[in-house]
């Protein structure tokens, strides 16, 4: 089958188009015929990981985003059927989806939303994922529109995950929600996804919080620069409130947050799938609940930009857009040459 990969000769940032082996479903395994994928930061920082690289010989394959059909199931398989059209991120510990032909666990799999085409559900699993498990997990929110108001600030809410929080804080909770982003484009954006409020991250953040009559906000996600932002999202945190990080800061100074009591929680939708929990199937049936969401019109689909084929010049093309910064939503590449 087609793939885009890269090996261990390969100069750093190098993906070549190859061909590979087919993938054996293992009897959980739904084997899946990839008709889109979305790039993801998670794309960039492993591909010059050195303990990413495979051994001589063998090729590696990116990608955790990904919608296509059920072309085959294994033995133990339950949810599905052949035929059935699908959209997950699948686990990192395995092959990614950058191939026409793709092995993945159905119980990280959902139903792709009936309401969108192949490349527009591609654009959802992963940051759907974050998203879901930042707000309703991690955080500890309550679905439903009644009880206390409290106030939610998205740092970097343009992005692919700040895009889906922000529509779920604002559709699914109470939550007022305030949304960060540097650019004219993505202020227009995370309004039309659902922000109360939105504020410039370049400039300081208590002061333009204050200006809202939010002098302290209740919960925090730092989608992004949460090094840079912590002593100040530290200050703007209310008194035990809650702070989550999705992102790789160098370091950080979590004692800032003692005299707040403040909580940190870190957000990584790999970990239950690298860890085998319990709760496994808890994504796949998370994912469902995103496309019942999307086909009755509460949540919409991400997707800016359709890059094209999937080919390694299409998926490099993304990757360098991620690595360069700014990137509105989610890039997206469909069909195979």
């Amino acid at each position: 089958m087609r793939a885009v990969g890269f090996h261990r000769d390969l100069p750093a940032p190098a993906l070549v188009d190859t061909d590979v082996p087919d993938p054996v479903p293992g009897e959980r395994d739904l084997l899946v015929e990839v008709r889109a994928i979305s790039v993801n930061p998670v794309d960039t920082k492993v591909r010059p990981s050195p303990s990413f690289v495979p051994p001589a010989g063998e090729t590696k394959i990116l990608g955790w985003d990904a919608a296509g059909m059920v072309v085959k199931v294994g033995a133990a398989v339950r949810r599905f059927s052949v035929g059935d059209e699908v959209f997950y991120a699948g686990a990192l510990n395995r092959p990614g989806a950058n191939s026409q032909l793709h092995a993945v666990d159905e119980r990280l799999v959902g139903h792709k939303p009936k309401s969108l085409d192949f490349a527009a559900a591609a654009a959802l699993p992963l940051t759907s994922i974050t998203a879901w498990e930042l707000l309703f997990e991690r955080l500890g929110v309550a679905p439903g529109k009644s009880g206390r108001q409290r106030s939610l600030l998205v740092l970097g809410a343009a992005g692919g995950v700040g895009s889906i929080l922000t529509q779920l804080a604002r559709r699914l909770t109470s939550l007022i929600v305030i949304a960060t982003t540097s650019r004219p484009a993505g202020r227009e954006w995370v309004l039309a996804h659902g922000a109360h409020h939105v504020i410039d991250h370049t400039q300081p953040l208590v002061a333009q919080l204050t200006a809202l009559g939010f002098p302290t906000v209740d919960l925090i996600v730092a989608c992004a620069g949460s090094q840079q932002h912590f002593p100040a999202l530290v200050e703007a945190l209310t008194p035990q409130g809650h702070l989550a990080l999705i992102d790789d800061p160098q370091s950080i100074d979590a004692r800032l947050l003692k005299r707040k009591s403040g909580s940190l929680h870190w957000e990584f939708m790999f970990t239950r799938s690298q860890f085998a929990t319990d709760d496994l199937a808890a994504q796949g049936h998370l994912l469902d609940e995103v496309s019942a969401l999307v086909d009755a019109g509460v949540l919409r689909s991400t997707m800016t930009a359709n890059l094209g084929q999937i080919t390694a010049a299409n998926v490099m093309k993304a990757h360098d857009q991620i690595k360069a910064g700014g990137v509105t939503g989610k890039l997206v590449l469909a069909g195979w040459p």
